[in-house]
């Protein structure tokens, strides 16, 4: 008898990715991948439907040949520069002097009650601890005595229309949306240990629009943000820098690409193929370092920056992981230690079975993230729904929860 099928969906800028992960015995089995290059979008968001979809059509069929399998539900992954990560409070009285299911939902919704403007979608709504009667660090209250609770939350907010379009290509390609995830968040499902979470971590993932970071400690998320640079912001300035096509700029940075000049031979030399019928020309490999390490060291300063403001700076113990399909790239890590002053290491996404030769590459990080963060919500059959819209519908809701409540 086969396992429940769980599908993750990573819509990129770079690629669009899907992974057919199974349940078995507790475990999740990589049973299919697929890949395309993706023509729709840029910095993460969608520009031109027609070529996402079909895009994500491709990849779609890829997968489910592999997996000799129908697919036709998701978890979609989502970024882009109009994600906006904040931390809430919210505190409630406890009626029956012992937390229960309902206090805790009512305590969430009372620190979720803030206003978020009408183009706005909230995405998630992250618990980080609970506090009863000032005892904090508490994780699950359920069952605990008190006459007060608190909770602090972490709420993703992204542009409704951008959240839309993905549920929208997805849709049009045959696909039900089961939840859409930023992707961050779904890469630290594949990629960081229990121990990272609870010391504290930053995870960057490196993508090709864009460069997303998640900030973990004590075990829950603190603080989320998007940059909008990538890796395509690299092949440009190679295409710039040595006079090639994007194409092959981007094959010149996979194949010789180095973020630090420093482990770059002086005699090393690449070969650049010319543009409109010229012919090959040799360079120094430094050259390319040159191009390389100021936009890498401008990326990773720009988090930096943001790191320091969020405040989380010093939270981040057991260091940082940086994963994504640019992560790749000769001597990052290197740079990254130099600039965050902690250690570093590539993320990896390592908790599945099946096809993990395929998978184990940190350009698959955010679809097999996608596949656990599926497998961890099997118990609910919510779909993401985009913010209703009928204000009248939404009163006679919450009148209906408040006489539930009362009788």
């Amino acid at each position: 008898m086969p396992g429940k099928i769980i599908v993750g969906l990573d819509i990129g800028t770079t690629k669009i990715c899907a992974v057919v992960g199974e349940i078995v015995n507790d475990a999740i089995e990589i049973i299919g991948v697929g890949t395309h290059p993706s023509e729709g979008l840029r910095k993460g968001v969608v520009i031109n439907i027609e070529k996402t979809v079909q895009s994500i059509k491709e990849a779609i069929e890829e997968a489910e040949t592999m997996a000799g399998c129908e697919i036709s539900s998701v978890y979609a992954g989502i970024a882009g520069g109009h994600i906006k990560g904040f931390n809430s409070h919210g505190v409630i009285a406890l009626k029956e002097r012992e937390v229960t299911k309902k206090d805790i939902e009512r305590v969430i919704e009372a620190a979720s009650a803030v206003a978020i403007p009408m183009d706005r979608e909230v995405i998630h709504v992250l618990e980080q601890e609970f506090i009863v009667d000032e005892q904090d660090g508490i994780m699950d209250p359920l069952g605990m005595s008190g006459v007060r609770m608190e909770a602090k939350i972490h709420i993703v907010t992204g542009a409704v229309t951008s959240a839309q379009n993905i549920i929208k290509c997805a849709n049009r390609a045959g696909l039900d949306v089961h939840d859409i995830v930023l992707q961050s968040i779904a890469s630290s499902e594949a990629v960081l240990t229990n121990e990272e979470r609870n010391l504290g971590t930053a995870l960057i993932d490196f993508g090709g629009g864009t460069t997303d970071m998640a900030v973990f400690s004590r075990g829950s998320i603190k603080h989320t943000s998007v940059l909008a640079l990538g890796g395509d912001n690299l092949t440009y300035d190679i295409s710039i820098g040595i006079r090639t096509p994007t194409v092959e700029a981007e094959k010149i940075k996979m194949k010789y690409g180095c973020a630090l000049i420093s482990m770059i031979g002086s005699d090393e030399i690449i070969e650049v193929p010319g543009v409109g019928g010229r012919g090959p020309r040799t360079l120094p490999r430094q050259f390319l370092g040159e191009i390389l390490e100021p936009r890498l060291e401008e990326i990773f300063s720009l988090i930096q920056n943001e790191l320091i403001r969020s405040g989380f700076d010093d939270s981040i113990n057991s260091g940082v992981v940086i994963t994504g399909g640019s992560s790749e790239l000769q001597g990052v890590t290197e740079l990254a230690e130099q600039i965050f002053n902690v250690p570093c290491r590539i993320g990896y996404p390592d908790k599945v079975g099946g096809l993990v030769e395929v998978v184990n590459k940190p350009m698959y990080a955010t679809a097999v993230g996608l596949v656990l963060y599926g497998a961890k919500q099997t118990s609910s059959n919510k779909k993401f729904r985009i913010r209703d819209t009928n204000i009248f519908a939404k009163v006679v809701d919450r009148m209906k929860k408040w006489f539930k409540d009362v009788i």
